[in-house]
C-alpha cells in the first residue's frame, strides 16, 4: 500500500522546514503568498491530506461533531441533517452521522463509538424504544457538550431544540373539529416519547375543550405506514365510526389515506386525515395531504449553532435552554 504523504514529505520536495508547510497550508499572515502557493500545489500534486487524528491529539480537539437520529430515511430527519451540515460545514466542522434504526443497543454503540472518535459535541435525537438513558448521561461524564433535538428526555440535563407538539396537535384536532368532524381517531404510539405524549394530550385537549368525548377505542398504536393502513381496516370492519384520523406522521396518514381509498370511502367528504412532517409525498400523494410543518431544515440549523457555542464556550457556565419553534398546519385535500 502506497504510504499517505505528510507535511515532512512536502518539506524535503521545496528544501523548506516542515512548520512552514504547516503554517502555509494553514494561510499563517508571517508567511508570504509564494512560498503559500508553492506549498498549497505541490500538496494538491501530491494529494496531500490533512492527518485530522493527530491535529485531534495536538490540539485536544477535531472539529467534528457527532449525530445520532433514529432514521435516515425518515423525510423529516433527513431535512434535520441538511440543515446540521449546512452550518457544520460553513464553521469548519465535519460531521459524522449515525443512526440507531429505533434500537436502543445499537443507539448506545453509536454514542461509544462517537466518543471514542473523539468528537467535539454531540446532537441527539432518541429512538422511541429508548427508556434508559445512561448512555446519554456518559456524554456529559466525558465532558462533551450535548444537543438533544425532536426527541429528547428530561432525564439528561442539556439543551433542547423542538416544536410546541402539543400545540400543533391541538390546533390540527381543533380545525378538524371546525370542520365538522366529531369522531376523530388518533394514530400514535404506546412508547414513552415525550413528543408523543405530548401529541396525544394536545389532541386530548381539543376535544376536552369542544366538550366531546375523550374515546380510547378510538386511540390507536399506529406510527407507521403498514400499521395505520391496518388499523384502518379493523376500524371500518368493526364498524367503529370515524369521521377524522389525526396521525403523529405522514407515514402513517398516507397508509390510512391508502386504506380509506381502498375501502370505498371518500376523502375528505367520509373522513377527513391530517399527518404531522410536511414530507415530499404529503404533496404529491392524492388528494394532497393536510399536514402539520415541522421545518426540520431550521431545526438542525438552530441545533448546531447551540452546539457550536457550547462548544466553544465549554470550559464557561452557561444556563442550558429550551428553544421552541414554532409549526404551521398546512391546510390541503384531505380536509374540509
Amino acid at each position: 500500500m502506497k504510504r499517505a504523504v505528510t507535511i515532512k514529505d512536502i518539506a524535503k520536495k521545496l528544501n523548506i522546514a516542515p512548520s512552514t508547510v504547516s503554517r502555509a497550508l494553514k494561510d499563517h499572515k508571517n508567511i508570504s503568498d509564494a512560498t503559500k502557493r508553492k506549498v498549497k500545489e505541490l500538496a494538491e500534486q501530491l494529494n496531500y491530506q490533512p492527518n485530522f487524528m493527530a491535529t485531534s491529539l495536538k490540539n485536544n480537539t477535531s472539529n467534528v461533531i457527532g449525530v445520532v437520529i433514529p432514521e435516515f430515511i425518515h423525510y423529516f430527519f433527513s431535512t434535520v441533517l441538511s440543515g446540521i451540515e449546512d452550518i457544520a460545514y460553513d464553521q469548519g466542522y465535519r460531521v459524522i452521522f449515525t443512526q440507531s434504526s429505533e434500537n436502543y443497543d445499537r443507539e448506545v454503540k453509536n454514542i461509544h463509538t462517537l466518543l471514542a472518535n473523539r468528537v467535539d459535541g454531540i446532537l441527539m435525537s432518541i429512538s422511541k424504544n429508548t427508556d434508559n438513558f445512561e448512555h446519554i448521561k456518559c456524554i456529559k461524564a466525558n465532558g462533551v457538550p450535548l444537543v438533544l433535538f425532536d426527541r429528547i428526555t428530561k432525564e439528561v440535563e442539556a439543551d433542547y431544540i423542538v416544536i410546541n407538539d402539543f400545540f400543533a396537535a391541538k390546533n390540527a384536532v381543533s380545525h378538524l373539529i371546525k370542520t365538522g368532524c366529531k369522531e376523530i381517531a388518533f394514530f400514535g404510539t404506546l412508547n414513552n416519547l415525550l413528543i408523543t405524549q405530548n401529541r396525544k394530550n394536545g389532541y386530548k385537549d381539543a376535544l376536552r375543550e369542544a366538550r366531546i368525548p375523550i374515546k380510547k377505542e378510538l386511540m390507536f398504536n399506529a406510527d407507521s405506514y403498514e400499521e395505520a393502513y391496518s388499523t384502518v381496516f379493523q376500524i371500518l370492519n368493526s364498524q367503529t365510526p370515524i369521521d377524522a384520523i389525526f396521525t403523529v406522521n405522514d407515514s402513517s396518514a398516507i397508509g390510512a389515506l391508502t386504506a380509506l381509498k381502498e375501502f370505498g370511502k371518500r376523502v375528505p367528504e367520509d373522513v377527513s386525515i391530517i399527518g404531522f412532517t410536511d414530507s415530499m409525498i404529503s404533496r404529491v400523494c392524492e388528494p394532497p395531504l393536510t399536514t402539520i410543518s415541522q421545518n426540520g431544515y431550521k431545526i438542525g440549523q438552530e441545533a448546531t449553532k447551540i452546539l457550536l457555542e457550547r462548544i466553544k464556550n465549554n470550559d464557561d457556565y452557561i444556563e442550558y435552554s429550551t428553544t421552541v419553534l414554532k409549526t404551521e398546519l398546512l391546510l390541503r385535500g384531505t380536509t374540509k
